[in-house]
């Protein structure tokens, strides 16, 4: 019965060696990643007078 009981302690050791500390925690906002959908297209806003001349035909 002494070897059964050294058996376990060699697997219990034997784990502790392989999985013996847990890896640190990670946060919620750690497993969030932000980044804009699509680039900024720095013509969206500009303005244009004459843009009515293009659509509707230079009369």
């Amino acid at each position: 019965m002494a070897h059964e009981d050294r058996a376990p302690d060699t697997a219990a050791e034997a784990r502790r060696a392989r999985f013996g500390a847990l890896p640190e925690r990670i946060t919620p906002a750690e497993m969030v990643e932000e980044k804009p959908a699509s680039s900024v297209d720095p013509a969206r806003n500009n303005f244009n007078d004459d843009e009515w001349l293009v659509r509707m035909g230079a009369f």
